[in-house]
């Protein structure tokens, strides 16, 4: 029995039992809407069975594009104007596909949004076609986006985005690719992954691999480095170099026992969107990531592997032993914000006001992150983010400042000052872990 075998037993065995094993899907509820629907789109019209896009855009004529092309294609269309109205959206119509743009002054940008979408159960599996003028492929489709256009567009390049959303729903088995040259631990991967929505070819050289992308289309590639013959590093190449642009925007895990150095790491990430290094929790991690981007719906997979996930999930991997510096005059505020980072395995330092929050940015280097209240007496927020900007070893660390109310004008204040997001209070949990998600994964 090889490792990662005796690995996934355990896994599978340590999950708690699930009663029920029938899927969860929400409905999608129709009925009157809760928000306004400055464009007159179709959600009062929708009815079950029908197809849904959810537009989110906060340029309304573009959005009106979108929801006529929609209509075109044979889809109703619900449009949001801005990310948190698009967010809540998703939750109450379910849609099979939403298209989105990355910036949306002055609520939570796109990052923000598609980080929300993909880190839900409810919403998770949900194609999303992000649409805009910022150029940022590479790290939407490794966030889990189905696909990129960069604004301007063309009628033809969003009849085409629409026709890869049409062709992606109805092909409602997903086909995984599995390169692996051990042939128990690629017995295993497929056991992990398998189910009646994925079709798994596992193939145990590159040259097999290369033959079966030629042959027919993958949805996502999960690749071992130690290959024979052509190492896995060259496969990633040749993929990524592929005239074909489904092959060359393939997602690619790589899925590795060899201990990897600074640089494997940076050639890697060049063309793979995951890299997940074989150990006691990588089953779990690659279920996970493999469910991203088939787009699987969590609340259909066997119930063991469901809870593998839940228990994943529980524990947010890019928050762990993160070093968070908190800097705010309250003391409640200080408190209530520790127990939730602590909560989710961030190491809190603290400071109650401008002057001691560069002190222990001195004495805590390694700091990954820093939440800043703005209105604080003497050194305000502003005045502090502008001091941490100028100290050399921290011109890059995320800063996210923390405003007492949303007022015209304050976003570009505090970005002016140097801050890298913002969020207003009373802080609501899941968007501020939402948007240090987003600035820890960069």
């Amino acid at each position: 029995e090889s490792p990662l075998e005796s690995t996934l037993e355990s896994a599978l065995e340590a999950a708690p039992e699930a009663g029920d094993d029938r899927p969860r899907r929400p409905e999608r509820r129709a009925g009157a809407p809760t928000h306004p629907n400055p464009v007159g789109d179709d959600r009062d019209a929708i009815e079950p069975g029908d197809r849904v896009v959810l537009v989110i855009e906060n340029d309304a004529n573009f959005a009106r594009v979108l929801l006529d092309m929609a209509r075109e294609k044979g889809f109703l269309g619900v449009v949001a104007l801005d990310g948190e109205t698009g967010v809540t959206l998703a939750h109450e119509y379910q849609p099979d596909a939403i298209t989105l743009d990355i910036d949306m002054p002055p609520g939570p940008d796109g990052w923000a949004v598609l980080d929300r979408l993909k880190h839900h159960p409810e919403t998770r599996h949900i194609p999303v076609h992000i649409i805009s003028g910022v150029d940022k492929r590479q790290q939407g489709l490794k966030a889990g986006a189905l696909a990129y256009l960069e604004k301007p567009v063309s009628k033809e390049s969003l009849d085409d985005a629409f026709g890869r959303i049409l062709a992606f729903i109805d092909n409602r088995v997903k086909r995984l690719l599995v390169v692996e040259d051990d042939e128990a631990q690629r017995r295993s991967i497929v056991e992990l992954i398998a189910h009646e929505d994925v079709e798994i070819t596992a193939v145990e050289d590159a040259e097999r691999a290369l033959e079966e992308l030629g042959a027919r289309h993958f949805d996502c590639m999960v690749v071992d480095l130690g290959l024979a013959n052509m190492s896995g590093y060259d496969l990633l190449e040749r993929v990524k170099s592929d005239p074909r642009r489904t092959t060359r925007e393939l997602p690619i895990i790589v899925y590795t026992g060899k201990e990897l150095t600074r640089d494997d790491e940076t050639r890697i990430r060049k063309y793979a969107e995951t890299i997940i290094v074989k150990d006691v929790k990588s089953p779990e991690r690659l279920l996970d990531e493999t469910a991203l981007f088939l787009h699987r719906v969590e609340a259909k997979l066997p119930a063991q592997k469901r809870r593998m996930l839940e228990q994943l999930h529980n524990a947010d991997a890019v928050f762990a032993g993160k070093q968070v510096l908190v800097v705010d005059d309250d003391v409640r505020n200080i408190f209530s914000l520790t127990s939730v980072l602590e909560a989710h395995g961030m190491v809190v330092q603290f400071a109650e006001n401008g002057r001691d929050a560069l002190e222990r940015l001195r004495e805590h280097p390694e700091t990954d992150i820093v939440l800043m209240d703005i209105m604080m007496p003497e050194m305000d927020g502003y005045e502090t983010t502008r001091a941490v900007r100028e100290m050399e070893s921290f011109k890059a660390l995320p800063i996210i400042a923390l405003t007492a109310k949303a007022m015209k004008g304050d976003r570009e204040k505090v970005i002016a000052a140097g801050a890298s997001d913002y969020i207003t209070k009373p802080v609501d949990t899941e968007q501020l872990l939402s948007l240090m998600r987003v600035w820890l994964y960069r």
